[in-house]
């Protein structure tokens, strides 16, 4: 499953501009700067690409971002290291996020140039920890807590199914990084690019900003056309990774100029980011004031809630992602004082306003 959101309605996307037109081809590659190559991955989900960045490096490339762990995959970035790295190699690639279809392919790459990876603390960490429950049993934790959610036993059953996927997409990772932080400079081809994080869709997400050029490299921080999935997952039930996206979409609108062109992992290359960020926070407020409302009218389940935030139907496939994203804006109201929550003497838990 994707880890990217659900598409949004028109009225919640700022007017955006679109600077670059069509997108690459697979095993394509086209310059939007000087030295900066946009690439684009399949993806087997209803997200069916993912921009990748090629950036010239002196006497070698860096790579920002590879895809998912799939022989396709594999064969198109086969094509571009014979056609586009100009004989030089790969020196470095550097993981926005743990996500698979950002680190999915890191391993192999490092692997095949004897190039390091690069990627913040809590990332790369959190990536491994993930790997690492391939091949085990669901948890009883996680059991409990989608039950608590209000998932039937069928949707219960589909978990225990699919758990320990994630590493199914994950070529092996290195055993050793090279740390990114926030504030963070890296040179690369001459310039230096600035290291600004966020958080509330994953741990400790990396963007890259390089003002001389006038370019974001944002990852799935901001995205055009889609609210990236914040979610609550069973490790940590109580975590409020809502109020953490909204507070990282202040820092960026803060701390960043409104002029740079926004390379994102999904969509298009785009301009306004400011604005894209303002709608991002104001259409997350939206959904607290009608989940709230919701609540007002009688305790709701998580599942019962999906109406308030989501204009399409809930399929199976999504409902572990659509019930994180539920969750994740209750915690957020109970963080605020706004509402509780109550577990019934079947376990499971409902919503009510304070």
């Amino acid at each position: 499953m994707s880890m990217d959101g659900l598409e949004e309605p028109q009225t919640a996307r700022a007017t955006l501009v679109y600077p670059l037109g069509e997108a690459p081809a697979p095993g394509m590659v086209r310059e939007v700067a000087p030295g900066i190559y946009w690439l684009r991955m399949p993806l087997p989900f209803a997200l069916k690409w993912i921009n990748l960045w090629l950036l010239e490096d002196g006497d070698g490339w860096t790579i920002v971002d590879t895809g998912l762990a799939m022989e396709e995959t594999r064969n198109y970035w086969r094509t571009i290291f014979d056609s586009a790295l100009n004989g030089k190699p790969v020196k470095r690639v550097i993981c926005t996020h743990m996500h698979p279809d950002h680190v999915g392919l890191a391993g192999w790459i490092c692997r095949k140039f004897e190039a390091p990876l690069w990627m913040s603390r809590l990332e790369y960490v959190t990536c491994r920890m993930l790997v690492a429950d391939t091949g085990r049993e669901a948890p009883e934790d996680g059991v409990q807590f989608f039950r608590a959610a209000g998932w039937d036993e069928q949707a219960i059953a589909q978990y225990k199914a699919r758990f320990g996927g994630f590493g199914m997409a994950v070529s092996r990772l290195p055993d050793s990084y090279r740390r990114i932080s926030d504030g963070d400079g890296i040179e690369i081809g001459g310039l230096t690019w600035r290291v600004i994080t966020g958080h509330g869709h994953c741990p400790e997400h990396v963007c890259l900003w390089q003002d001389e050029l006038k370019l974001f490299i944002s990852g799935d921080q901001v995205l055009p056309r889609i609210s990236s999935n914040v979610s609550v997952f069973p490790t940590e039930p109580t975590a409020d990774p809502l109020s953490d996206w909204l507070h990282s979409c202040a820092k960026l609108k803060a701390a960043l100029p409104n002029d740079l062109l926004v390379l994102p992992a999904h969509n298009e290359p785009f301009t306004g980011l400011h604005e894209r960020l303002t709608a991002l926070i104001e259409g997350h407020e939206r959904s607290l004031t009608r989940l709230l409302k919701r609540i007002e009218e009688e305790p709701k389940s998580a599942l019962d809630l999906f109406g308030a935030l989501f204009a399409r139907k809930i399929g199976d496939d999504l409902l572990g992602m659509a019930t994180g994203e539920t969750i994740a804006h209750m915690n957020c109201l109970i963080g605020r004082g706004l509402a509780r929550a109550v577990r019934n003497d079947e376990g499971v838990t409902r919503y009510e306003p304070v």
